[in-house]
C-alpha cells in the first residue's frame, strides 16, 4: 500500500510539473506575440507621427481617409478603406499595401520610413486630385494648352475648311448625278436605236 501511494504521489507531481511547464510555454509565447504586436504598433505610431503634417493638411470635408493605427494581432496604419501600412515579418520592413479588384498590390516596401512616407503622401495627394476632378466634372478643353484668344483665332480657318469640304462633297454628288443621267441616256439611245431610225424615216417626205 505504501509503495502504491508513493507511486501515485510521484505521478501527480510529474503531471503538475508538466502542466506548469505547458503554462509557462504558453505565457512565453504570449509574451512574444505581445512583444511583436507592441513593436509593430510602435513603428507604425512613428510613421503616423511622421505623416501627421500631411494628415492635418487634408481638407476637412474629405471623410474617406482614416489615418488611424488599428489594434489587433497585426496592427495597421489605415490610410483609407482600401490601403494601409503594415510591418513585414522581420518587424522592420514597412509595407504600404492597397486592395484592388485583382488582389493586393504593394505600393511601397522599405526598411526606411521616409520612402514609404513619401509614397503615402503621394497617394493621399492623388486621391485629393481625383476628388477635385470628380467635383469639377472631369471636363477638359478640346484645345488643350490654348487660350480663348487662340481658339477664337483658330475658328475661322476651321469654318472655311468645313465649308470648302461641304462644297466639294456637293459638287462631287452633282457630278455623279449628271454622269449617271448621261450614261442612262446613252444606254436608252442604244436600246431604242432601231425605233428612233424608223421614226426618222417615217417622218421624212
Amino acid at each position: 500500500m505504501k509503495e502504491a501511494g508513493e507511486k501515485t504521489t510521484d505521478q501527480s507531481r510529474k503531471l503538475s510539473d508538466a502542466v506548469r511547464d505547458v503554462k509557462n510555454a504558453f505565457a512565453d509565447r504570449d509574451d512574444v506575440v505581445v512583444d511583436m504586436r507592441e513593436a509593430h504598433r510602435m513603428r507604425l505610431d512613428l510613421l503616423a507621427a511622421e505623416l501627421a503634417p500631411v494628415f492635418a493638411d487634408v481638407p476637412v470635408d474629405m471623410d474617406n481617409f482614416d489615418f488611424v493605427v488599428s489594434s489587433g494581432l497585426q496592427p495597421r496604419l489605415w490610410i483609407d478603406a482600401v490601403s494601409h501600412v503594415a510591418m513585414g515579418r522581420d518587424r522592420r520592413t514597412y509595407r504600404f499595401l492597397r486592395d484592388t479588384r485583382i488582389g493586393r498590390v504593394v505600393l511601397a516596401e522599405s526598411t526606411d520610413m521616409k520612402p514609404v512616407a513619401d509614397q503615402v503622401t503621394r497617394y493621399v495627394a492623388e486621391r485629393i486630385v481625383e476628388r477635385q476632378k470628380m467635383m469639377e466634372g472631369g471636363v477638359e478643353p478640346a484645345f488643350a494648352g490654348l487660350t480663348r484668344a487662340d481658339v477664337s483665332e483658330a475658328e475661322p480657318p476651321l469654318r472655311s475648311k468645313t465649308r470648302s469640304k461641304a462644297w466639294s462633297a456637293f459638287l462631287s454628288g452633282l457630278g455623279l448625278v449628271a454622269a449617271g443621267a448621261l450614261v442612262g441616256l446613252v444606254v436608252s439611245v442604244i436600246l431604242l436605236w432601231d425605233r428612233i431610225v424608223a421614226m426618222v424615216l417615217n417622218v421624212r417626205p
